[in-house]
Formats: C-alpha cells, sequence, structure tokens
C-alpha cells in the first residue's frame, strides 16, 4: 500500500489571514491624511468610507474613534468625520520639538560609526530614487527616516520615543511642503547631503547647524510665507 503523501501544504493567497476590518478601515483613512488624499476640512461619512474599504459600518466608527484620540479628525454625530487641518500651533509646536531632538542627535552622531554612514547613504539614494519616480508620500516617509536613524543613533530611548510620536505629523506637513514648493523636493535632498557629510568630516557643530537650517525651514514653507 502506497505511503501518504508528507509533502507541506502550501498557503495561498486567499488563505492569508487578512487585517481585522476595523484595522483595514483606520489604515486607509490615516494613510490618506497623511499623504493629503483627504485633505484638512474634509468631511468624510460613514457610508463612503465603509463603501470605500467594502465593511459595514461598525468598525468604519472603531476606526473614527481611533483616529479622534489621535487628533487627526473630529468627529460630528450625525454628519461624520471633519479631517483636521494643520494649525500653525501645531507647526510651531513640531519645528521646535524636532530642533531640540534633532540637533542633539546631530550632535552626538559624531564620530560616526561605518553601519551610520552606510546607512544614511542608502537612505539619502532611495530618496533620490523616489523623488525621481514622483512619489511624495514616499519622498516623505524616506526623508523622515534619514532623520530618525540619527536620532536612533543617539541612544537615548526616551528621546527616541518622543520623536516617533512626531512621526504622523512629520508626514502630513513634509507631503503639503512638497506639494505647494516642488523644488523643495531637491533642496531637501541637498540639505540631507550636507548633513551626511558634516557627520561623516566629524563636524558636531556643522552638523547641528545644518539641522537647524533645514528644519526651521519647514515652518515658513507650511505656513506659505515663503518668498
Amino acid at each position: 500500500m502506497p505511503a501518504a503523501s508528507s509533502a507541506p501544504v502550501r498557503s495561498t493567497p486567499s488563505s492569508l489571514k487578512r487585517p481585522p476590518a476595523a484595522e483595514r478601515v483606520y489604515t486607509h483613512i490615516k494613510e490618506a491624511v497623511l499623504d493629503r488624499r483627504y485633505e484638512g476640512g474634509t468631511l468624510l461619512t460613514e457610508g463612503d468610507l465603509a463603501d470605500a474599504v467594502g465593511v459595514s459600518r461598525t468598525p468604519v466608527r472603531e476606526a473614527l474613534l481611533r483616529l479622534e484620540v489621535e487628533g487627526l479628525i473630529k468627529l460630528y454625530p450625525k454628519k461624520g468625520a471633519l479631517v483636521l487641518a494643520v494649525s500653525a500651533q501645531e507647526i510651531k509646536d513640531v519645528v521646535e520639538t524636532r530642533l531640540l531632538v534633532e540637533e542633539f542627535a546631530a550632535r552626538k552622531a559624531v564620530p560616526a560609526s561605518p553601519r551610520l554612514i552606510e546607512r544614511l547613504e542608502q537612505l539619502l539614494e532611495e530618496q533620490r530614487q523616489l523623488a525621481e519616480a514622483g512619489d511624495l508620500a514616499a519622498v516623505a516617509v524616506k526623508d523622515r527616516c534619514f532623520h530618525a536613524e540619527i536620532v536612533k543613533n543617539a541612544g537615548n530611548e526616551i528621546l527616541s520615543r518622543l520623536y516617533d510620536q512626531l512621526r504622523d505629523r512629520q508626514l502630513r506637513m513634509g507631503v503639503a511642503v512638497m506639494e505647494a514648493h516642488p523644488g523643495r523636493i531637491e533642496a531637501n535632498i541637498t540639505e540631507h547631503g550636507e548633513l551626511l557629510e558634516a557627520i561623516r568630516a566629524g563636524d558636531a557643530e556643522g552638523a547641528a547647524l545644518v539641522v537647524r537650517r533645514h528644519v526651521g525651514r519647514v515652518r515658513v514653507l507650511v505656513r506659505g510665507e515663503d518668498r
């Protein structure tokens, strides 16, 4: 009698477990807010969101409550959810916090390890490629990764967690700047290169100065004060 086959059962795409419905709605809305497909001032309805993701309204409500806690939307009973615009105070707060964390981290990066230099070179090249492809949302993510790598390298877990809390606001502001000022994409890449070179050269104060100019420019651009 032939032996039973012991070949492993392969998973097919249909057998892979999908994320819960509320998580899918949450991801859909959050990504759309961060890359500005849902701009500030947009009113989202439960019905439209349920249709867009292919779920019932119950997980939509769950996702909206979560996003309201994160400060991205405001719920209005029987009307929907309003996507909150980035306020002038929020811009000021984010820029000031970034300067405090990133100037410190830039100084701590000197002397730099070969691993840090290699990682920053890689992120800078990836940002260039994404910019050439015109993917603004991906450029913003990679831009943020470049700075986050320097912060992580500082070895201060409390500062790293604080910096992580800025992520959503940084991405949203980054996309807004690039949409309003397309020339800023290349300027950001150039300034990242300058920061990398200062770190590579062992110039701690030079690196901090590049950060101060680079990050400080965000406030001017997001508020539309650039001339």
